[in-house]
């Protein structure tokens, strides 16, 4: 277990949780891999700072009961957890807003490299929260 990377996964979420943005898109690599749950793979900050910016707009989240892991040499890092959240704009191409709230167990895989965040790949499943969004 490696607790640099670990410490690295709590501030993200923690900066997330606290909708600190400017700490948050810190803690990523100029380069940063995300790729987008059942969606496309974007590189760089400015792509990622986009995306959390729509996402902000449309979705107010709070991330609990988080467990996170980490490769010995602290290169890799998972986490998994449960979104508590509001819809709150119609995102394009999904039911609309009006908002409605979920529930929805989640998990990310990261790669670290020098101690930043250089890949996000996030999971949750997209028919289940259509499902409580959408009834």
């Amino acid at each position: 277990m490696n607790t640099e990377s670990i410490n690295l996964i709590k501030k993200y979420y923690a900066a997330f949780n606290n909708a600190d943005m400017e700490t948050f898109l810190n803690l990523l690599t100029d380069d940063v891999v995300h790729d987008i749950n059942q969606g496309r793979r974007e590189t760089g900050k400015l792509a990622f700072t986009d995306f959390m910016a729509n996402m902000n707009c449309h979705y107010k989240e709070q991330l609990i009961d988080m467990v996170i892991m980490a490769t010995a040499d602290g290169s890799r890092a998972a986490a998994e957890f449960v979104v508590l959240g509001n819809y709150l704009h119609t995102d394009e191409g999904l039911p609309e807003a009006n908002g409605q709230t979920y529930t929805l167990p989640a998990g990310a895989f990261f790669d670290i490299r020098e101690q930043k965040i250089a890949r996000v790949t996030n999971y949750y499943n997209l028919q289940n929260w259509i499902n409580q969004v959408n009834p």
